[in-house]
Parts: structure tokens; C-alpha cells; sequence
């Protein structure tokens, strides 16, 4: 598990734009989430807004967005898609992306328009840090 700032970063995910991680499922969506670091800087996250079922999200477009005592902001996709599933457990408590990141408060489940590019030049663990 590779580190940065203290924080974790798993080696088996796919990282973005500084603060957003993905990962592939075996069914063809992707899921998304927020890292480590980024819920650190945030610090305690007090409301979570995602992106209704079916709703299409453009390139950099937000699929999400996140309000903490110091911060609010969305979250980007990397890619064309269509929100398949949100996360309601994050949605009622939006705490768990603080507790737990890459696990219980991913946010929402995508359908990617073009699955053949849609991880292209993005980097996993070790590289990712290196690019950041």
C-alpha cells in the first residue's frame, strides 16, 4: 500500500484530479470514490449531494459534491458516464467518508460511456503519488 502525506493510498485503485480514486468492477461499472488525503484536507464531511440514477455526467463534470467545516467542492469525473448507483449509506452519513474512504463511503457506481479509454493515463498507487 503505497503512502502519501501520511495518508494511504491502495495500489489497486485507479487515481485522478488529486482527490478522487476508482475502481473497476468485474460487471463493466466503476466505481468512485474520495481518497485519503482528500478527506483529511477536507476534514469532517457534513453533507454529501450525488448525482441521481440515469443521470448523465460529462467529461470533469461533478458526480458528486461535498460540504465540510473548511471545504466545499465536487467531484469530477474523468470520463463520460451515467450514474448506475449512489451510495444511500454515505448519502445518510456522509461521516463515513471520513471513517472509511476506500471502502464503505465509496459514492456512486458508474456506466462509463467508452470502458476501452476511460482509465487511460490515469495512475495507480506508487505512480499516482508520484504525480501528485
Amino acid at each position: 500500500m503505497a503512502e502519501y502525506r501520511g495518508c494511504v493510498l491502495p495500489e489497486d485503485l485507479y487515481y485522478d484530479l488529486d482527490y478522487v480514486w476508482l475502481r473497476p468492477g468485474n460487471d463493466g461499472l466503476i466505481t468512485i470514490g474520495v481518497t485519503d488525503p482528500a478527506q483529511t484536507m477536507a476534514g469532517r464531511v457534513l453533507s454529501v449531494h450525488i448525482k441521481k440514477l440515469g443521470t448523465a455526467v460529462r467529461l470533469g463534470r461533478h458526480v458528486a459534491t461535498l460540504e465540510s467545516g473548511k471545504w466545499v467542492g465536487g467531484i469530477p469525473v474523468p470520463f463520460a458516464s451515467v450514474v448506475a448507483e449512489r451510495n444511500e449509506d454515505v448519502l445518510a452519513d456522509p461521516h463515513l467518508i471520513n471513517v472509511d474512504p476506500y471502502g464503505a463511503a465509496w459514492l456512486a457506481r458508474l456506466q462509463v460511456d467508452d470502458p476501452v479509454t476511460a482509465l487511460k493515463g490515469l495512475a495507480t498507487g506508487a505512480s499516482a503519488i508520484a504525480e501528485l
